[in-house]
């Protein structure tokens, strides 16, 4: 895998008139110019070359490796040619069509929407970190074709799609979604961050996590998706500073506005998803014609108030543990504060969503911000105005677009 990555990287520098002399090794001793952003891009995936030996790694490809590499015909046949009916969703990155092989068995096919620099970084981050993860919570790559401009991701097919589907989507109707199987999201998507954050080597950054990135299984069962955001955090280091990328709700302000990227930065996106999980809302809903605002900002008077049914999703109609609402809801909003050093680690979010930390529950429970008359540390009064742009970051990806069909 390492040495198609460091082929893929080769080809995309030269195409984007990068001059190189020296040695014919990416990493070792050659010597090349580049923009500036391009070489900081490229010095995450120094780790992945230089730290084992060839034939270390393609001896560690052959015990793991449960992905292939596609033809683009092969492709193309599975998803009747990229045909619209076919199409699952669609973002900034292009589009994501499901597909079916000759041997039965269905594929998600991502096949990105432009050619650049930027696309192809993005490609060989993602394929890289799904070929190197396993876990039962995280999407597993199913292979990936790269034909001339074709850049082409296939994953194994959710059937019951994402988690934006059943909150907000086409399924939101449906009331599939009931209070076991949310519990059961929550904290198997938190414990997919948990590998990625503590056992991934390196450790590695989402910086996306949202409903449209959390995929269900036929069983409901969650599984974290979508890494071409992701970044790699080198030992020792607290976190890394980088161009901001993300979604409008979701995005932590010290790195919204410093772009300083750090585990942290996952906590809070995950607390916005948990809020999202509980109540069904969105992340930033319009209150007027003049001004949005947070989930933050809405649930937080509430807990003050201990109005925990108030928070609650309605399409549940009251079937739901008090206990387990009232912690996804409290851990939802300390994961979400302002101050990074008030967020819990993803270890501990686990460990609370499951009850296993009752004195640190309370400890959380009695912080300020929970305190009626004093509630901070989440929204600080921010307001959105109404015409402000969901694409205020400036390589966000767009929202997801849905299509309001279920493919056979």
């Amino acid at each position: 895998m390492n040495e198609i990555l460091e082929y893929l990287i080769l080809q995309s520098l030269k195409r984007f008139s990068i001059s190189f002399s020296g040695k014919t090794s990416l990493w070792g001793c050659t010597r090349f110019s580049a923009p500036l952003p391009w070489v900081f891009e490229l010095m995450d995936f120094r780790s992945f070359f230089c730290c084992t030996s060839r034939s270390d790694r393609k001896e560690k490809a052959k015990k793991q490796s449960t992905w292939r590499i596609f033809s683009l015909k092969e492709l193309h046949a599975a998803t009747n040619n990229f045909n619209y009916d076919n199409k699952l969703g669609e973002g900034g990155f292009g589009s994501v069509y499901w597909g079916q092989l000759w041997d039965g068995s269905q594929i998600a096919v991502k096949r990105l929407k432009v050619f650049s620099n930027k696309a192809e970084m993005e490609f060989a981050v993602e394929v890289e970190i799904l070929a190197r993860v396993r876990h039962k919570n995280l999407l597993s790559l199913r292979g990936y074709c790269a034909e001339g401009q074709e850049r082409l991701i296939v994953y194994d097919y959710m059937p019951n799609l994402s988690l934006l589907s059943h909150l907000h989507g086409q399924h939101s109707s449906e009331s599939l979604l009931d209070w076991s199987r949310r519990m059961t999201i929550a904290i198997g998507s938190a414990e997919g961050i948990v590998y990625l954050h503590n056992q991934a080597t390196p450790h590695i950054i989402h910086r996306d996590v949202k409903a449209s990135n959390v995929l269900l299984d036929s069983e409901f069962k969650a599984q974290v998706a979508d890494f071409g955001f992701a970044k790699l955090i080198p030992d020792g280091a607290t976190h890394v500073t980088t161009r901001v990328k993300g979604t409008l709700g979701y995005l932590a302000p010290e790195y919204a506005m410093l772009g300083k990227a750090s585990e942290s930065c996952d906590v809070y996106s995950f607390g916005i998803l948990l809020l999202e999980i509980a109540s069904g809302k969105k992340p930033i809903e319009k209150v007027n014609a003049t001004t949005r605002r947070s989930i933050t900002e809405w649930a937080l008077p509430l807990v003050c108030e201990g109005k925990f049914s108030e928070i609650v999703d309605a399409k549940l109609k009251g079937e739901y543990v008090e206990q387990e609402l009232k912690r996804v809801v409290v851990v939802g909003l300390i994961c979400a504060h302002n101050q990074p050093e008030k967020r819990p680690t993803m270890i501990e979010v686990v460990e609370l969503l499951k009850g296993e930390m009752k004195e640190k529950f309370v400890e959380i429970e009695n912080d300020e911000m929970f305190r009626c008359g004093e509630a901070r540390g989440c929204s600080d009064g921010v307001s959105f105005a109404a015409d402000d742009s969901l694409d205020f970051v400036s390589e966000e990806k767009e929202g997801v677009e849905e299509i309001e069909k279920v493919v056979a």
